[in-house]
């Protein structure tokens, strides 16, 4: 039994597409909030996980729903389709509601620390001639409190000539410049509530039919592997919009306030060439077909499978499967925990601690991952999925102990080095985990068990967003990093309790065979 290759790559054009998505979403829907809105770390936090919150009630909704539907282009196919298209739409409206936010705050948006002198300095004036100094972190609770700048400093002279020398870097000009968006936030909080709702149902009615796609149409055994090409077409567009971060320089602190209308534009339309691909290559019901007909013909061939097929054919895990199960998804929600903590505010981290581009440290992560996911799928289906997990979640916990170390000025080789480290382990994770639970599942419930993979997930991107972030606005920045390894260290405890979901290797007939990668 072999993988074929070109057909798995075929069908991650669906995941390719999700990737690039999300991969935008998360690097700047945190800046938009907080340099835009005006929000704290702690309710930007919230704010990203309101669709985490919808995605916990729709994902498994969406998963049976396309288990039982039956159509000429498949259970899957048409909910990838309507929900590619919905999808890029109602990312370009939230472009549009990111320029309706901008022109509102237009009277600042030439503050910043890193332009010429004269240029900061007008924009001084002009935010000095509204008259409002906000002297409170952003995101009080208390709300904003209001000073006259002229009762404070005297003359605009005087005013300008105070910034000159008790804050040469602006930090007090941040901090007006985010408060001054969350009092044009509060006065109208419109925008902000179509923004939400736009991010909330762009991507919920898809992601766990495409994700099931995979294993549909991928024999039980080799389902490692394909996730591990699955994932490489995932990264390939993930690396892609953070190579669009730095042609757009969405990264640069310059940029803080501009326009992501284009950018968004050129993601909405990578998303919709990747579903043409789909498509018009993806034959989902023969392949599907063929695939449990394979499962069928292996499972006949030991006891082993033969019990789990009698299992399959119950619709009801015994209690020791149904206990792995538990901790399979236990440690899926534990990493997740540790994992988006980071990625859901590295972007805003960077520039504020480590002052670096955010765009390439992730690329170094994810090319990292992108040379693993190959060789780990190999190697889980000589190991085990479960050892290969475990040593991807240690490499992971090690990754993200030393970064709490790192500063600013610190050598920027060594971060590249910790998060191509990360880029591996969770490679080794992602790879390994979803046929894991899969695993356990029949042929008709694969859906259903994609959706109870992603409640997992979801449930901890909803906890973590606001967890993290009250870490980092009461606590301080530095936080982020011990906060993701203890989630990680907790995930590689829990993974130690899981006794099935591996599956068992295929023996290829020779040696050659071994080395057969072909269609």
């Amino acid at each position: 039994m072999k993988l074929n290759y070109k057909r798995t790559l075929l069908v991650g054009f669906a995941f390719f597409l999700i990737t690039v998505f999300w991969q935008a979403y998360d690097s700047i829907i945190p800046k938009i909030l907080t340099d835009k809105f005006g929000l704290s770390q702690f309710w930007s936090g919230i704010i990203m996980a309101f669709d985490n919150v919808l995605a916990v009630f729709m994902l498994p909704l969406f998963g049976a729903i396309s288990d039982k539907h039956q159509g000429r282009r498949g259970r899957r196919t048409p909910f990838i389709l309507i929900g590619t298209i919905a999808a890029a739409v109602l990312f370009v409206g939230l472009s549009f509601a990111d320029q309706m936010q901008l022109s509102r705050i237009e009277p600042i948006t030439g503050v910043t620390a890193s332009e010429q002198s004269a240029e900061r300095e007008e924009a001084l004036t002009e935010l000095y001639r509204s008259g409002v100094s906000w002297t409170f972190s952003v995101g009080n609770p208390n709300g904003p409190q209001k000073t006259d700048l002229a009762n404070i400093y005297g003359t605009e002279e005087q005013f300008l000539e105070s910034m000159r020398e008790e804050n040469p870097d602006l930090t007090w000009v941040t901090q007006a410049r985010q408060a001054y968006a969350w009092q044009k936030t509060c006065e109208n909080p419109v925008v902000l509530i179509v923004f939400i709702l736009g991010v909330l149902i762009s991507m919920a009615t898809f992601r766990s039919p495409a994700v099931a796609l995979m294993p549909d149409v991928t024999p039980k055994p080799l389902r490692s592997k394909a996730n591990a090409i699955i994932n490489l077409m995932g990264t390939a567009g993930g690396i892609l919009v953070l190579i669009l971060g730095i042609v757009f320089g969405t990264g640069k602190t310059a940029n803080t306030l501009m326009s992501y209308t284009m950018f968004f534009m050129t993601i909405s339309f990578i998303m919709l060439g990747a579903l043409l691909i789909f498509m018009l290559t993806v034959k989902e019901p023969k392949w599907a077909a063929e695939a449990l007909a394979a499962d069928e013909k292996n499972s006949a061939e030991t006891k082993q499978d033969n019990a789990d097929a009698d299992t399959e054919s119950s619709g009801k895990l015994p209690k020791d499967q149904f206990r792995s199960l538990c901790f399979i998804l236990a440690s899926v929600a534990l990493w997740f925990m540790g994992y988006n903590a980071v990625t859901s505010k590295y972007s805003v981290y960077a520039g504020e601690v480590l002052q670096l581009d955010f765009n390439l440290t992730l690329i170094v992560a994810q090319a990292a991952a992108i040379v693993s996911y190959v060789p780990v799928g190999i190697i889980a289906s000589k190991v085990g999925r479960k050892k290969t997990i475990l040593a991807g979640v240690l490499m992971l916990g090690i990754a993200f102990c030393s970064a709490a170390f790192m500063k600013a000025g610190s050598n920027v080789w060594v971060m590249n080095a910790l998060f191509a480290l990360a880029g591996i382990g969770w490679a080794t994770i992602n790879v390994n985990s979803y046929p894991m639970v899969v695993e356990l599942a029949k042929a008709g419930d694969v859906g259903r068990y994609t959706g109870y993979y992603y409640t997992a997930s979801m449930t901890a991107q909803i906890v973590t967003p606001i967890l993290s972030g009250a870490f980092l606005t009461f606590v301080g920045m530095r936080t982020l990093f011990p906060y993701a390894a203890i989630f990680v260290a907790l995930a590689f405890v829990t993974m130690l309790f899981v006794r099935h979901g591996d599956s068992r290797p295929v023996r290829n007939k020779d040696l050659l065979e071994n080395l057969d990668v072909d269609d």
